[in-house]
């Protein structure tokens, strides 16, 4: 491996004695050991976080995640060993790393938290949760004093998503105001995905390895529905960190949703296996003989079993794509972005079927979206309170970061998102309950 991927930003790093872990490693331990990752247990994944104990929170996730980042890799091994022994590091540490992380710059509340700060910081840069995941690593966690965890240049580099500024993606203005600032169309606000030019610095010492042409190709845009430009490529390890998540999105928070009763088996019948079986895929023909009655039976360990068998038919189909060979207009000489794991097109559509009944029956649901209609006004109303009164209620180091933003130009407005950003569900509810509810004895410590 070019040891230009393993450096990191600050070269002083503590020696601990007999410390024989190689980069990865040390990695995962400060994802692991980090306030930001510990928070993820009480953070919305898709049903209200603490509704219930079954419920997947974004910790358990990011768990099931990074098992599946490390079952897409043993796979890739065995299919492809010449190629693999020079792509990736001879364990896992990586792929679960960037996995276990991908999910840390989520606000509380879900969507409805990254919605709500993307339009209080729409004159300041935006709000995006890759982006916040970018600039917790980089900066906001307490390993080193300037650069947040110091991860490994490779490391940071599969973390990156996609790789242009908000800005640069967002096309035209969004939205417009909302109506008394609270009613806002949520579905005009949705973000671009991306990073914050804020962090440009950062971005472009993990980039700077690459080639003007690679570089350049990399943060190509393309058009979406949604009315944002969005980047075309990642890279090899950030393409199996997506798969990994779509798959743990897909499948296991649709167990969830079944075992809880929140989607019935005549509605999986009709917009899942009717689909399925539509698809040129004579193995998921068999499976879905008796797939709905397994996943919607009494007997658990016949969900679990299913379950897993769907697992398994997703990761074991991915394969190594080699881009340039894929598309006809991509000529990438560094093996890190010339190289995707990628699915074959009907696994892909089988796996987005199982997304879309997801998303249709579980997050779009009324008592859904109103947890997530009511989580959008608490992080309105806690932004702007901590955004016109900040050296009244900000707690001292966040107040401290906000007056030395502010004293030297900087965007002091990213210091309340990120305060805001890393509140768990719990206690966004509690500090909103103590600043606004004259009866709220939740007077607690604010850190």
């Amino acid at each position: 491996m070019n040891d230009v991927w393993l450096e990191r930003r600050l070269n002083k790093v503590s020696q601990r004695q007999n410390d024989h872990r190689n980069p990865f490693q040390r990695d995962r331990a400060r994802i692991l050991h980090s306030a930001a990752f510990r928070r993820l247990q009480s953070k919305t994944q898709v049903m209200g976080s603490g509704q219930s104990d079954f419920y997947r929170t974004r910790l358990t996730h990011s768990l099931e995640a990074s098992q599946i980042g490390s079952g897409i890799t043993a796979q890739l091994r065995c299919k492809y060993p010449e190629e693999c022994q020079a792509l990736f590091p001879e364990t896992d540490s990586l792929i679960e790393t960037i996995c276990l992380a991908h999910d840390i710059g989520h606000p509380p509340f879900g969507h409805g938290g990254e919605i709500a700060l993307h339009y209080m910081m729409r004159d300041h840069g935006g709000f995006e949760g890759n982006g916040q995941t970018f600039r917790i690593v980089t900066k906001l966690e307490p390993f080193s004093e300037h650069h947040g965890m110091n991860l490994t240049r490779r490391t940071l580099l599969g973390l990156i998503k996609y790789p242009k500024t908000l800005e640069e993606l967002t096309q035209g203005k969004q939205g417009g105001i909302a109506h008394n600032h609270r009613q806002l169309d949520a579905h005009s606000w949705h973000p671009p995905k991306g990073l914050y030019s804020d962090d440009n610095e950062t971005v472009n010492w993990v980039l700077e390895p690459l080639s003007s042409q690679d570089k350049a190709l990399f943060q190509q845009v393309r058009s979406t529905e949604d009315g944002h430009n969005k980047t075309r490529f990642k890279s090899l390890d950030c393409s199996i960190m997506e798969l990994a998540d779509d798959i743990a999105y897909g499948i296991h928070d649709l167990e969830d949703a079944i075992v809880t009763g929140v989607v019935s088996q005549a509605d999986f019948d009709e917009h899942v296996i009717n689909k399925l079986i539509q698809l040129d895929d004579e193995w998921l023909h068999q499976y879905c003989n008796s797939l709905s009655k397994r996943l919607f039976s009494d007997q658990h360990h016949l969900q679990k079993d299913a379950i897993g068998g769907l697992v398994n038919y997703l990761i074991t189909s991915i394969k190594l794509t080699d881009l340039n060979h894929a598309l006809s207009d991509v000529d990438f000489s560094e093996p890190l972005l010339r190289y995707n794991a990628t699915q074959p097109k009907v696994i892909a559509q089988a796996l987005q079927i199982f997304k879309d009944f997801v998303f249709n029956f579980v997050i779009r649901q009324t008592s859904i979206q109103r947890l997530e209609y009511r989580g959008q006004q608490i992080v309105m109303e806690l932004f702007e309170a901590l955004a016109y009164n900040p050296l009244r209620i900000l707690p001292k180091n966040t107040k401290n970061r906000w007056q030395l933003a502010k004293d030297n130009g900087g965007n002091h407005q990213r210091v309340i998102a990120d305060y805001v950003a890393g509140m768990t569900d719990e206690y966004a509810t509690r500090l909103y309950q103590t600043l606004f509810l004259p009866n709220s004895s939740n007077n607690f410590h604010l850190s």
